[in-house]
């Protein structure tokens, strides 16, 4: 190997090898290491071997020596061979030593569903990967993995991702088995469940997420993000009315009940009769009213304005998304009572304005007509919810 590339990425210094590390050129190659780190003058190395082969011991004692003087050391994208020497001379023990990632190509994959974070794909009967918006998304994978991993430990069904791949057309994605899995929303626009299957499978899958107290610093709470949007809502309400919906906010309990953060019957995944939780990125904990929050804005909320937008997510008709969220409430609450629903549903509603709220005004929601009427609209809704809703709880 002749030479070394380096560059600065993220905070650290990056410095991809190639070839082959031997007695011979190990001295110059360290040297070249060196005059890298100090050119940056960064406290992070990243050392790249996407396009290394080999590496001899005089290698590994350039790679130690590089450690010892910068602690913060990773060896990435280490083939198997090489990651095998890794691991039987302690390397692994001593240092983040990270492996290749298998490279996959998505052309010409079904898209089973996209979300803000990334598209899902099946790959093949028995695969389906989540392709990841971000191309450096190695970090965001690691937590959703981690979260899912949570779930599963608590005894929540989901569909465990088993490995990590690099996406030919660029970024990173999770691979998951869901041999012959469909969700929830395409089982009932195909008209192969009905309204009340799909509401049951749905409710009995939350309830026994809800159920599952988990304390863990992995998991983000509910209740701080949302007292977080309110901080959005400073010019669309009153100072009383912004008062009291941090106040009911703030008065919700603290709680470890698990969340999903994102429940909605696209992330549902139904295989061999079993419910199977997807999308893990967004699991948390706190009080149920955050999760009804946002389940109402699925349903419902992101489509005050524009009904079309529910078609086009769930691919079902408004109304009948609608009926859903009804039958959700009914079916979590166990009561049929008009009333008691209306009274909850009010909660959630409060949760989920203020959300839609906060992501308008995020997307430049006040230079765009449409997010002009959204913002007004839920202004409007959760103003009146304020001047009668006086707790959360439920």
């Amino acid at each position: 190997m002749d030479m070394i590339q380096s560059r600065e990425e993220n905070g650290r210094t990056v410095i991809a090898l190639s070839g082959r590390i031997t007695t011979a050129n190990a001295p110059e190659i360290e040297t070249q290491i060196r005059e890298a780190v100090e050119r940056y003058g960064l406290e992070a190395v990243e050392l790249d071997c996407d396009g290394l082969e080999y590496c001899s011991s005089s290698g590994l004692r350039v790679i130690l020596r590089l450690k010892k003087r910068i602690d913060h050391t990773i060896v990435a994208n280490v083939h198997s061979e090489l990651y095998e020497i890794f691991e039987m001379t302690g390397f692994t023990e001593m240092m983040e030593i990270r492996r290749a990632y298998r490279v996959i190509s998505l052309e010409g994959c079904e898209v089973l569903d996209a979300g803000a974070n990334g598209r899902v794909y099946r790959i093949d009967p028995e695969t389906i990967v989540k392709a990841y918006r971000q191309p450096d998304a190695l970090p965001e994978i690691r937590q959703e993995q981690e979260l899912a991993r949570l779930a599963f430990v608590a005894g929540v069904p989901t569909a465990i991702p088993y490995d990590v791949v690099r996406i030919r057309e660029g970024g990173y994605g999770s691979v998951f088995e869901l041999l012959n899995a469909r969700g929830l929303a395409k089982l009932l626009a195909a008209g192969e469940k009905t309204l009340e299957e799909v509401a049951e499978a749905s409710v009995s899958l939350l309830k026994l997420i809800h159920s599952r107290e988990i304390q863990s610093p992995s998991l983000p709470d509910m209740k701080s993000k949302a007292l977080g949007w309110v901080s959005y809502l400073q010019e669309e309400l009153s100072g009383r009315q912004l008062e009291k919906l941090r106040g009911l906010i703030e008065a919700v309990p603290e709680e470890d009940h698990l969340l999903h953060g994102d429940y909605h019957i696209k992330n549902v995944m139904m295989q061999d009769g079993e419910a199977l939780l997807i999308d893990m990125d967004t699991l948390c904990h706190g009080h149920p009213i955050f999760e009804l929050g946002s389940m109402y804005n699925a349903y419902v909320g992101y489509g005050l304005i524009r009904q079309e937008t529910i078609r086009e997510y769930f691919g079902i008709d408004p109304e009948l998304c609608h009926q859903l969220w009804r039958r959700t409430l009914e079916l979590y609450l166990d009561t049929e009572d008009p009333a008691r629903i209306r009274q909850v549903e009010e909660k959630a509603m409060i949760i989920g304005l203020t959300r839609i709220i906060r992501r308008e005004i995020r997307r430049d929601g006040k230079n765009r007509p449409e997010g002009r009427q959204m913002i007004a609209l839920c202004e409007k809704m959760l103003s009146e919810l304020l001047e009668r809703v006086d707790t959360l709880e439920f």
